[in-house]
């Protein structure tokens, strides 16, 4: 395929949707369509520099892009509010809903006492499926640095989730107690 339209054109179908799910977590939905847009018109206008994995080189770019158009706080608090979305969403389901509110609340406070880096190690590993390198170019670090970060978020969220174990027990004990007949 020599042509540019056509090059260009299977490289958005093939990576358009991954990109616009990798700016969703870290922006409001407009703003993560206009940052995928201007990540393919980067991608159009360098597109016979581009390496052979083009879906780290892109969401490399998106994030570059997203660095420019937003300070860190506002992109704390869109990732986390995506993150939490999707961690509720794959809780099992047979849970009752006493420990289902605890547990939310818990993970909720354990996620947002993480720093933006760990979390973007997690989803990129977890939620994108990118192998350590690619990760690692996602992130501008070396892969060994990537792991390191990947292995402290993993214990820092394992830390912050466990911080407050008894009130999930409590409410476990308080579910199981024998109801009173009337």
């Amino acid at each position: 395929m020599n042509d540019p339209e056509e090059r260009f054109t299977a490289l958005y179908d093939r990576h358009y949707r991954r990109v616009l799910a990798y700016v969703l977590l870290r922006a409001e939905h407009g703003v993560a369509e206009d940052v995928s847009s201007e990540t393919f018109l980067v991608a159009w206008r360098r597109l016979d520099e581009m390496p052979e994995q083009t879906l780290p080189w892109l969401l490399g770019v998106a994030r570059n892009l997203l660095a420019k158009q937003r300070d860190s706080r506002q992109r704390r608090k869109a990732l986390l509010d995506r993150i939490t979305a999707g961690a509720v969403a794959q809780e099992q389901l047979n849970w009752d809903v006493a420990e289902q509110v605890v547990d939310k609340d818990a993970a909720l406070t354990a996620l947002a006492s993480m720093p933006e880096k760990d979390l973007e190690a997690m989803a990129l590993a977890t939620w994108h499926g990118l192998d350590p390198q690619e990760s690692a170019a996602v992130m501008g670090c070396s892969v060994r640095a990537y792991h390191a970060r990947l292995h402290r978020a993993r214990k820092r969220l394992a830390a912050a989730f466990s911080a407050e174990p008894e009130s999930r027990s409590s409410v476990r004990n308080a579910h199981h107690r024998p109801v009173r007949e009337i």
